[in-house]
């Protein structure tokens, strides 16, 4: 016996219910997404405050913990003297952003296909990363001298682990199953590392590069620490040595800014390349 269709109120009843919840699913999905952005924004503006309220209240001398406004007009008072020592910075932090993470990219893929080579190299790179970079950063500028090349290879040893470790795993996430459908298809070893290996390790790679990301801006600065005149660094250790914290706190906040910044612009890249991985996850 067959079911009786269904009338034309009833599919006309139905198809409302569906846009209904579909409308109510999208409000919900868009009030999250402002929850997400509004709350760091509001924990941020409370903690400013509050941090305004315990300086006036205590009356902290500002050599030891500046206001936030006394910062916030330290920015706009020196903010091309931030901007100028911000680019030799930027510069070497990008730079050994690229150089770390090529490197760590090629040698991760010989890793893949030389066992030999990851069993004798690994534990070395391992051990150098165990080194603190304050401990080496003196040795590559007695190694590279005082100039532009020290710091870009401190930003870039400290980027290079992760990203090495990352993209070693993700060439070989890869399943029996598919490696098996590349030979039934022929393919050739170049096609199976561009077309199946690496794509396989896009999510590993992009998740090490957001912290590289970070990391490079911290290795660029160290670097500066060490004897540089000009760079973010430089300006932290001269605020130091002259008790201006207003502008030592002001050069931290526009150091912090370009990371967060640089750590966007991956974040933008990755959700542009890996739409695939995106709706997948989702």
């Amino acid at each position: 016996m067959t079911a009786p269709a269904m009338s034309q109120t009833e599919a006309s009843e139905t198809y409302v219910s569906d846009e209904a919840a579909r409308a109510e699913y999208v409000a919900a999905a868009r009030s999250a997404a402002w929850r997400r952005r509004l709350l760091p924004v509001g924990a941020a503006i409370l903690l400013l405050v509050l941090w305004e309220l315990a300086v006036v209240v205590f009356q902290v001398r500002p050599f030891i913990a500046p206001a936030p406004t006394a910062v916030a007009a330290t920015l706009y008072a020196k903010f091309g003297l931030l901007i100028g020592n911000l680019a030799p910075t930027a510069t070497e932090a990008v730079s050994g952003f690229i150089i770390g993470n090529v490197a760590a990219i090629v040698i991760a893929a010989g890793f893949v296909y030389q066992r030999t080579a990851e069993e004798a190299f690994f534990p070395i790179a391992v051990m150098v990363h165990t080194i603190p970079v304050m401990a080496y950063a003196p040795i590559l500028v007695l190694l590279l001298g005082n100039g532009l090349s020290a710091k870009v290879a401190i930003a870039a040893l400290i980027c290079f682990f992760p990203t090495l470790v990352n993209m070693t795993r993700g060439l070989r996430a890869v399943t029996s199953q598919q490696m098996e459908l590349m030979r039934i298809l022929s393919a050739s070893p170049s096609e199976i590392f561009f077309k199946l290996r690496l794509k396989c390790s896009l999510p590993y790679l992009f998740a090490a590069l957001k912290i590289a990301a970070a990391t490079s801006v911290i290795g660029a600065i160290v670097g500066e620490w060490i004897g540089a005149t000009t760079g973010i660094g430089a300006l932290i250790i001269q605020a130091t040595y002259n008790f201006d914290s207003p502008l030592l706190y002001a050069t931290i906040v526009v150091g912090s800014a370009f990371s967060a910044a640089f750590f966007g612009v991956i974040s933008w890249l990755e959700s542009h390349f890996l739409k695939w991985n995106v709706a997948q996850s989702g």
